[in-house]
């Protein structure tokens, strides 16, 4: 508590935000390092990210006693719990259902405060956000999944969101199992009307586009259901009188096709439009029925031939008697 009174002056008022020259808006700066992704649920739509963020901007209010320095040092960082007593942006996620401090004893942020009465904000946080993923391409898509920061009370005549630096980084130790991420990240500044909120509001926008990995797939469903596809064209070398043998062949082929494609449909959650999956089984069942019809064709003109043979041979008959 001494501390704080030290910084902050008696007449502060926490909830005015900092004064500005001619009454700008005040400028936040704002950065994140992604330190890992994962649970990217198809099922609800959404994917959990563990982060890094930081926010600074400038209050001119505070006042640092000289002697709170070490030698050196154009700046002193304080405990997170200061960090209430202090003018804070009211920045969320737009699309986020869960966000959380990280904690373990105590939550994992902090606050800085430099000579310049800059103040910059850190902490360790993780949020589920919310992703419209689209399955049109799939097993071949490419997930395009925004992050929104806005801030709740301010619109842009009072507060203007940036990126500081490189905006946001991701850690070079982070792995995904069934995607890639594309990069490098799309970064944007924008000015958005919020209906509910009634106004225009700064917004920065991170685009994470997610490239599934094709080589599961290629083990798993291409790989298989062209291998039932050449199979089914082994009845072709088949006698015509092989009938069992045939249809046999081609209903077994037919009928791995459709369990295959029930398995693969399980993946992911239904939707009312057609997926490329789909069209590609598609295109295995109809191979295999053209085979299965093929026979059938076959085999009914080959007992017209043999019909129209006999008629010819009897007709023969009968002009040599």
């Amino acid at each position: 508590r001494n501390l704080s009174k030290n910084i902050i002056p008696h007449d502060y008022i926490k909830e005015v935000r900092p004064p500005t020259l001619k009454g700008q808006p005040i400028v936040v700066d704002f950065s994140m390092k992604v330190v890992d992704i994962n649970s990217i649920n198809v099922e609800d739509m959404d994917f959990r990210i563990d982060m890094f963020l930081k926010t600074q901007w400038t209050d001119a209010r505070v006042r640092i006693p000289e002697e709170m320095f070490e030698y050196g040092d154009d700046y002193i960082t304080l405990p997170s719990q200061h960090f209430d007593s202090l003018w804070q942006p009211d920045l969320y996620f737009l699309n986020s259902k869960v966000v959380e401090i990280a904690t373990l004893t105590h939550k994992f942020s902090s606050v800085t405060l430099f000579r310049n009465k800059t103040i910059k904000y850190s902490a360790r946080m993780h949020a589920i956000v919310a992703c419209q993923m689209e399955f049109y391409h799939y097993p071949m898509d490419t997930q395009c999944c925004p992050i929104a920061i806005e801030s709740f009370s301010y619109d842009n005549k009072k507060m203007i969101l940036r990126w500081i630096g490189n905006g946001v980084t991701i850690s070079p130790e982070l792995k995904l199992l069934q995607y890639n991420i594309l990069q490098p990240l799309e970064l944007q500044q924008t000015h958005s009307v919020t209906v509910e909120k009634n106004g225009n509001f700064s917004r920065l926008v991170v685009m994470f586009m997610f490239e599934r990995q094709i080589g599961h797939h290629l083990i798993q469903t291409f790989a298989p259901s062209t291998l039932v596809v050449v199979l089914s064209w082994f009845s072709f070398w088949l006698d015509l009188d092989a009938i069992p043998g045939r249809v046999t062949l081609l209903v077994t082929c037919l009928l791995t096709l459709v369990t295959m494609f029930t398995g693969l449909r399980s993946d992911i959650p239904a939707v009312a439009y057609v997926k490329a999956l789909d069209l590609w089984m598609a295109g295995c069942m109809i191979s295999v029925f053209a085979s299965l019809g093929e026979f059938v064709i076959v085999k009914v003109l080959q007992g017209k031939y043999i019909a129209l043979k006999q008629k010819e041979s009897e007709r023969a008959m009968v002009r040599m008697n």
